[in-house]
């Protein structure tokens, strides 16, 4: 980057902005990471799915640069029940956070630009999270989020330092399903190196596991997006004061 960023938060509201996320997400999961599937237009450089409609999508602009930087897709129940299912319910059981009747919101395909990572833009993406999630009411929230990879077992000190410490409640505690859901406790808890655990642990699960957030019961493989899943909730009532100004930015 060659000039200081000009950051603008936004909900996708056109085609152009929706086709912006698609391609963001292209050149993160397809070209970066190796994922496909059945809706992704190699020819066009857009991964989509058919979930995509019934999301909020949370942009994050470079106006400086003129370009889309960072993107968020965000799903409330009503909507989900107008697609049938909530995108994660394909990998993991969500009967325990469907009986709470809490307001939940599942966040998904977050995804920042190679040149903006490690800096500001997340702050920022998640600064308009927080506004959307005061606005709507939302009391928890969850997503799958990844590991690159499926090779589980190369997965076992992460895995078993999330299952063994921070585990959700299991009033909140959604399982992996079968045939693709595997168990996270590959060690015991005694045989666990933290600081090797905590090096393979993505940046993005680090930082929900630091504002409070726990982890579902279980691992998935997704061999379509060559990703090993874990399922991140937070209670937005459990977080603390000091958490929350982190979380929205003092806001």
């Amino acid at each position: 980057m060659t000039t200081t960023p000009k950051f603008r938060v936004t909900l996708a509201q056109t085609d152009d902005d929706m086709r912006a996320a698609q391609a963001l997400r292209y050149d993160v999961f397809v070209v970066e990471l190796g994922g496909t599937g059945d809706m992704v237009d190699h020819d066009a450089g857009l991964e989509r799915d058919r979930f995509d409609p019934y999301f909020d999508h949370l942009l994050l602009y470079d106006d400086a640069a003129g370009r889309l930087v960072g993107v968020y897709r965000m799903l409330l129940a009503e909507r989900a029940r107008e697609a049938g299912q909530f995108y994660s319910e394909d990998e993991y059981d969500l009967t325990p956070l469907k009986a709470t009747n809490r307001r939940v919101l599942e966040l998904g395909r977050s995804c920042v630009h190679p040149a903006y990572r490690g800096g500001p833009a997340m702050y920022h993406l998640w600064n308009g999270l927080a506004d959307y999630v005061a606005q709507h009411g939302v009391e928890i929230l969850f997503g799958v989020a990844s590991f690159r990879g499926t090779d589980v077992d190369s997965l076992a000190q992460p895995l078993s330092l999330l299952h063994h410490r921070h585990l959700a409640d299991p009033e909140l505690r959604v399982t992996a399903k079968p045939p693709h859901g595997t168990r996270m406790d590959l060690l015991r808890e005694d045989e666990i190196d933290r600081p090797a655990a905590m090096v393979q642990i993505p940046s993005l699960i680090k930082a929900y596991l630091r504002l409070g957030g726990v982890v579902g019961d279980g691992a998935y493989v997704d061999h379509a997006f060559n990703t090993t899943d874990v399922c991140l909730i937070m209670d937005t009532a459990a977080m603390s004061e000091r958490q929350k100004k982190i979380y929205g930015g003092g806001a």
